[in-house]
C-alpha cells in the first residue's frame, strides 16, 4: 500500500478531471463513480464519455473499450509469469482487475515472484485516488462556476501532454505518427461524409489503422539473444 500511494495521488488528480467531463456528457455523481470503480482505465474511460455523449450503441462502446484496452491483455500475460506460483489460480483474475500501466510496472519492478497479496495493496490505494478523485471531481462540477470548471478541464489535456511528449522527443517514429494521428483526427472532424462518423468508430480506425501502418512501416525490430 505505501508503494501504491504516488499511484494515488497521480490519479486522484487525473480522475478530478474525468469526474468534471463525466457531468457534462450526462452522467450522475453515482454513474461516474461507479465507472471508475469498475472500469479504471483513464484512456478508456474518456474515450467513453464522447460515445455516451453521442448516444452511440453498446456495440460501439464495447468495441472502443476493447480496442483501447487492449494493451492490457499483454501486461496481464506478462505478469502471469512473475506472480508466485504456489498462490491458488483464482488470484489471477482479481489482480487483473487493477492490472492497470501503473500497477504493472511496480510489479514488473519487484524482485523475484510477487505475492497476490502486494498486487491487492497497490490496487487498493490506486482504485481508492481514482474513485475518489472522479467523487470529487463530479461534486466540484456540479457546484462550480463554468469559469473555474473550464480552467480545471485543462488538467486533462496536460495528463496526455505529459505521456506524450517524453517518448516523441527520443523517437522520430513516434513523432511522425503523433502528427499522421493529428493529421488524420482533423480530415475526420471537418471532412464531408467523415465528420458524419459516430467518434467510437473514429477512434477505433485510427487506433487500429495508425498503429498497424506505423508496424508496417517502422516495425521495431528484435534484439538478438
Amino acid at each position: 500500500m505505501k508503494d501504491g500511494v504516488p499511484i494515488m495521488l497521480g490519479y486522484l488528480a487525473v480522475s478530478f478531471t474525468f469526474g468534471i467531463e463525466a457531468l457534462k456528457a450526462g452522467l450522475t455523481i453515482g454513474q461516474a463513480v461507479l465507472m471508475s470503480a469498475m472500469n479504471l482505465t483513464s484512456a478508456g474511460q474518456f474515450a467513453s464519455l464522447s460515445v455516451i455523449a453521442a448516444a452511440g450503441s453498446y456495440v460501439e462502446l464495447a468495441l472502443s473499450q476493447l480496442i483501447i484496452n487492449l494493451r492490457y491483455c499483454l501486461m496481464s500475460c506478462s505478469l502471469s509469469q512473475k506472480i508466485d506460483p504456489q498462490a491458488p489460480f483464482y488470484h489471477r483474475f482479481f489482480v487483473a482487475y487493477g492490472n492497470t500501466d501503473e500497477v504493472f510496472a511496480l510489479s514488473a519492478a519487484a524482485k523475484g515472484y510477487v505475492s497476490p497479496v502486494y498486487s491487492y495493496g497497490v490496487i487498493l490505494v490506486a482504485v481508492f485516488g481514482w474513485t475518489m478523485g472522479t467523487f470529487l471531481g463530479a461534486v466540484a462540477g456540479s457546484i462550480l462556476p463554468a469559469r473555474v470548471l473550464s480552467a480545471l478541464g485543462v488538467a486533462l489535456y496536460g495528463m496526455f501532454i505529459a505521456i506524450v511528449v517524453p517518448p516523441a522527443t527520443e523517437s522520430r517514429v513516434l513523432r511522425r505518427l503523433i502528427l499522421a494521428a493529428m493529421l488524420v483526427s482533423t480530415l475526420f472532424t471537418y471532412a464531408p461524409l467523415l465528420r458524419d462518423i459516430s467518434s467510437g468508430v473514429r477512434v477505433m480506425i485510427l487506433t487500429v489503422g495508425l498503429a498497424a501502418l506505423a508496424a508496417w512501416l517502422a516495425p521495431v525490430k528484435e534484439e538478438a539473444q
